[in-house]
């Protein structure tokens, strides 16, 4: 009788681990590829969604686009507050070089800031709608200090390194002023590169993106002011116009690049990691930031 369950059991979990993946194969079947169906010439479409921690799938479709010679025109989708500094830069870098080859028209969102501006900067044509939260040109280093509380527990921590900057930001000592010199010139030198894709992509004097890149935040009706967007606009507006551009006659067929080809097992993992990681928090050691405060 134990056998007989033993065996109902295994034969139940199998089932069910079968129709899981046959419902995967279905789902990529009629979804997965949707996008290559499209026959003729169209507009392409790539979308930056939340914070920017990895620039490299991003990167991988923005190349697909360029090499399509069905894609005349791309439009660039961003919605995020920004993110840290490689990857941002690394996106900016891979639009700057398509806007060479292609046009490249962004649509902003709710949030295009900090980041999510660097990465729109050296587009072709930068929509945004009125109330998009844009702009926020600055550079941001977050640190947290427990050392009262390790002391009102009665906890001491003790560090052996080979510099004396080696654990700067250590969440139990104060900085000293020497350090605090050192991590204000790391700010400044990424703040500067900031100040310059900017002044670069966008075609402006160094000088008046300065005197803007505070930090400060702006609606899509003060960007376009200051110049640091181009047109009021929604998506829609955006994808006509870059099919506009790309000489393309009528409404434009979207073509978004052909997705990554990724096993089912490592999805699953990799779908829990960014789950626990959310859970712990994104703040954990020290990164610096083109980002909005408070994200």
């Amino acid at each position: 009788m134990k056998n007989r369950w033993v065996l109902w059991s295994a034969v139940s979990v199998g089932a069910m681990l079968l129709l899981f993946l046959v419902c995967i194969v279905i789902a990529t079947a009629l979804f997965g590829d949707r996008d290559r169906l499209v026959g003729g010439e169209g507009v392409g479409l790539v979308e930056i969604k939340g914070i920017i921690v990895d620039g490299q799938e991003t990167v991988r479709q923005l190349r697909e686009l360029k090499k399509d010679k069905r894609v005349k025109a791309v439009v660039l989708r961003v919605e995020s507050p920004g993110g840290v500094v490689g990857p941002s830069q690394e996106i900016s870098a891979e639009v700057k070089g398509l806007a060479r080859v292609k046009k490249v028209v962004v649509s902003m969102g709710s949030v295009a800031a900090s980041g999510g501006y660097y990465v729109s900067a050296p587009a072709t044509l930068i929509f945004a709608n009125p109330g998009t939260i844009t702009g926020s040109i600055g550079v941001l280093m977050k640190f947290s200090n427990i050392e009262g509380l390790m002391g009102k527990v009665g906890m001491k921590a003790f560090t052996l390194k080979t510099g004396k900057f080696k654990d700067v930001g250590s969440p139990v000592r104060s900085m000293s002023p020497e350090e605090r010199q050192m991590l204000q010139g790391v700010i400044d030198s990424t703040h500067a590169q900031f100040i310059r894709a900017v002044a670069e992509g966008r075609r402006l004097p160094v000088d008046q993106v300065r005197r803007i890149a505070d930090g400060r935040i702006f609606s899509g009706e003060q960007a376009l002011s200051f110049k640091l967007i181009d047109r009021i606009g929604t998506m829609q507006d955006a994808v006509e116009e870059a099919g506009r551009l790309g000489g393309i006659k009528g409404e434009p067929e979207l073509i978004r690049p052909p997705k990554k080809k990724t096993p089912v097992l490592d999805l699953l993992v990799q779908g829990t990691a960014e789950h626990l990681g959310a859970l712990s928090g994104a703040d954990k050691g020290m990164s610096l930031d083109y980002r909005m405060g408070g994200w």
